[in-house]
């Protein structure tokens, strides 16, 4: 039940103000009908993502693609111009081609797959340089890693400005018993009395150490707020369906259903590490959480970052500038001297009493139609994860 006191405790989404920039009624019939006139933008996987994020008021306070004196200042020093954190570039890339056939104050429709989503006031279009944004944000240059090379492959004139959003994508319909905008997941905790909640990003199915330091964060917090991310991730990564099938199962069977709540996030996964770790935790602000639960390696992919870099990177920023606080974990295991889950804080036995697999064996074991060790996964998510093997 929502009361004047529980709302008093609501967090303040990031820069003050939580931005809604979709449209409806007869705005959104006269945006539509004004957009078949319009010079058509085709956006990617990650530019439909961002675009829903921006209206909905995950991406608070950008009300759309970056501008050039945004775009500078998050590259080097990880802020907006006005000086608030901002980790991540949110732009908009297109050819040499198509800008030159663009100007400024120009109104573009932006679509996906020939369906319009929203439109672009263009603001102002400037150039920018990869390989500086590769080195500052992916800390490598390698176009090995996923986000560098998408970054390589995409166009070299940047859009800036203002958006509206008209369609959601069609793939928010997916879910929709778990879609929640962050109005929605805040009236949620309101609803649920929670005061303290605790955020926890994944791209992959929830093994036992996941589920270890999400009920660890529970003992200390009001609410758990499962938020799998759900845009476009590595063709190897296990499958949205899969992993939501995942998630529901084990929060049926294992989770008190009054402290937990499964909301699917529709952003991109970028595998920028550190500088990730603090825009989901920006994100997940907004959202309403207080806290976020950031793990060994978290938004990682390959050797590119140190096991604990997204942790340390958090020193970097006074907490004040953050305003949510990030809970730290390390890596754990079932331990069978301790009879139960530990880490190296809490368990005084050597590795040879502990069992960890890493994801290449765990797929191996899955190819070969072995169900890998209840100390590792809970069988019903291990059952899950076997069949999506044995189809591929």
């Amino acid at each position: 039940m929502t009361t004047a006191a529980t709302a008093t405790h609501a967090i303040p989404p990031h820069g003050g103000t939580l931005i809604n920039r979709e449209l409806q009624g007869k705005e959104r019939d006269e945006a539509l009908a004004r957009a078949r006139g319009l010079k058509q933008i085709a956006l990617g996987p990650v530019a439909v993502s961002d675009l829903e994020l921006l209206a909905i008021g995950g991406f608070s306070p950008l009300t759309g693609f970056m501008g050039s004196a945004d775009y500078h200042r998050v590259v080097k020093e990880a802020r907006l111009a006005n000086g608030l954190v901002w980790s991540l570039p949110v732009t908009l890339a297109v050819s040499k081609e198509e800008a030159a056939s663009i100007k400024p104050g120009q109104e573009l429709a932006l679509s996906d797959q020939g369906a319009v989503l929203g439109l672009l006031t263009v603001r102002e279009q400037y150039a920018y340089d990869k390989k500086v944004e590769a080195q500052q944000v992916y800390r490598t240059q390698d176009e090995a890693h996923p986000g560098v090379a998408r970054l390589y492959q995409q166009g070299d004139v940047l859009l800036g400005g203002e958006v509206r959003l008209v369609n959601h994508p069609a793939s928010t319909a997916l879910y929709a018993e778990h879609q929640f905008t962050p109005a929605q997941s805040r009236k949620a905790f309101a609803d649920h009395g929670w005061k303290r909640i605790v955020a926890f990003q994944t791209r992959n199915p929830i093994h036992r150490a996941h589920e270890y330091i999400q009920k660890c964060a529970l003992e200390v917090c009001d609410g758990l707020f499962l938020h799998p991310l759900v845009g476009e991730t590595k063709g190897d990564d296990i499958s949205v369906p899969v992993r939501m099938r995942s998630y529901t199962r084990l929060l049926e069977d294992y989770y008190p259903k009054d402290r937990t709540l499964l909301g699917v996030f529709p952003a991109a996964m970028r595998y920028a590490g550190p500088r990730e770790a603090i825009f989901h935790a920006m994100v997940r602000k907004n959202y309403g959480c207080t806290h976020l639960i950031v793990g060994r390696d978290h938004a990682g992919v390959g050797n590119y970052y140190g096991t604990y870099d997204a942790q340390r990177i958090f020193d970097d920023f006074p907490a004040a500038d953050l305003g949510i606080t990030p809970l730290f974990f390390e890596h754990t295991f079932f331990c069978k001297r301790c009879s139960g889950m530990a880490s190296a804080k809490t368990c005084p036995h050597d590795k040879t009493n502990h069992v960890t697999l890493s994801g290449t064996q765990v797929r191996t074991m899955l190819v070969n139609g072995e169900i890998p060790p209840i100390e590792f996964t809970r069988p019903e998510v291990a059952a899950l994860l076997a069949a999506e093997m044995k189809g591929k």
